[in-house]
């Protein structure tokens, strides 16, 4: 591009010289919301820019990871509810195949201590190899990806993206890695940060964000749920047996990944934020409604060896007591935990690359 300047001294047609391309990637500001804990994720190991974001955005929608070149991240992933995939217990991968397990929602990543319902990975950089290679789910290898990656701009795509000119912008090279994949995946997901809820506002000091039975809500959840979803990422990210009967498919959980006993049918607690966009619930979004889920903690949950001693009553029953009114109550508080900015911020959203080919 070249920049047209009239001046006195010079014939108008002479042109300037043209535009340098920057020289190095833009540093991005991480803000840590004030009410969170510090978070887990080394940034000094993958400093966020500007074109490493928009690269991680780019692969996160893009179903050139797949082998289909149909099914990206976004697929399942969606930002209007958190990036869960409303509406499906299961959801479907390649060729249309189901998966086995409900797709968790993808926010606060930078406090996560492991991911996925067992929590066979612990580093946020390895996360996307899972599903990409799952072979439900994109069925793909990253060496192929790699290739098609390096192949693009072409005729066939929908938008023409050129990744080795993005690859270059992000890292200073075209040189596409599986590393550099896979940094630039968490640069992206690093930026879904979810803390803008009515209930932040009222941590943070607005008393009016909440109303009277809000309040009663969040009193009542602290007292009935915060033993499992606690702090202001309303989870301690630990695994338990919530009591679920296994269905459909006898899923044991944690126990797949360690092979202990202690583990079998234990989960990773969710977080709560947006819970009430999430639906359905549980590893395998056996219950469609919040509704549901309470039910199942007072009236449904079965006994068994693994049971979190949280749900054993003293009277040998298992479960949460709680009336009617106070389920209600509990409810309205997890409903406040919604946040629309993080569910229609723009930086966030699909760029339009829809299918890759």
């Amino acid at each position: 591009m070249q920049l047209n300047i009239s001046c006195s001294s010079k014939s108008k047609e002479t042109p300037t010289d043209p535009v340098p391309e920057p020289t190095a990637p833009t540093p991005l500001r991480w803000v840590k919301p004030t009410h969170f804990p510090d978070p887990v994720y080394d940034l000094t190991k993958n400093p966020l820019t500007v074109e490493g974001a928009l690269l991680g955005k780019y692969l996160f929608y893009d179903g050139i990871l797949s082998r289909t070149n149909i099914i990206g991240c976004g697929t399942c992933h969606q930002q209007a509810t958190a990036f869960t995939h409303h509406g499906h217990d299961l959801s479907h991968g390649v060729d249309d195949q189901l998966g086995t397990r409900n797709a968790p929602a993808v926010q606060n990543l930078a406090w996560n201590t492991s991911f996925f319902w067992d929590g066979n990975v612990h580093v946020l950089d390895s996360v996307s190899l899972f599903p990409i290679q799952n072979k439900v789910e994109m069925d793909e290898t990253m060496d192929n990806i790699l290739v098609k990656l390096r192949a693009t701009p072409i005729a066939t795509q929908k938008v023409q993206v050129d990744y080795p000119k993005m690859f270059k912008a992000a890292y200073g090279t075209t040189e596409i890695t599986s590393e550099r994949v896979r940094k630039a995946l968490s640069q992206f997901m690093m930026t879904m940060v979810s803390a803008n809820s009515k209930y932040d506002y009222y941590v943070l000091g607005d008393a009016a964000a909440l109303s009277a039975d809000e309040k009663t809500g969040l009193a009542l959840f602290k007292q009935k749920c915060s033993s499992c979803h606690n702090g202001e990422l309303f989870t301690d990210y630990s695994y338990r047996n919530n009591g679920l009967p296994p269905i459909k498919i006898d899923d044991q959980g944690r126990y797949g990944i360690t092979k202990n006993e202690s583990d079998r049918y234990k989960f990773k607690v969710p977080s709560l934020r947006n819970v009430g966009l999430t639906a359905p619930y549980m590893h395998d979004g056996r219950f469609v409604t919040l509704e549901q889920v309470l039910t199942h903690y007072t009236d449904n949950m079965q006994s068994m060896a693994t049971l979190d001693d949280t749900f054993k009553l003293p009277n040998g029953k298992v479960g949460i007591v709680l009336t009617a009114a106070e389920k209600q109550s509990i409810i309205l508080f997890l409903k406040t935990l919604s946040d629309t900015q993080f569910t229609t911020n723009a930086q966030l959203s699909d760029p339009g690359i829809g299918n890759a080919f």
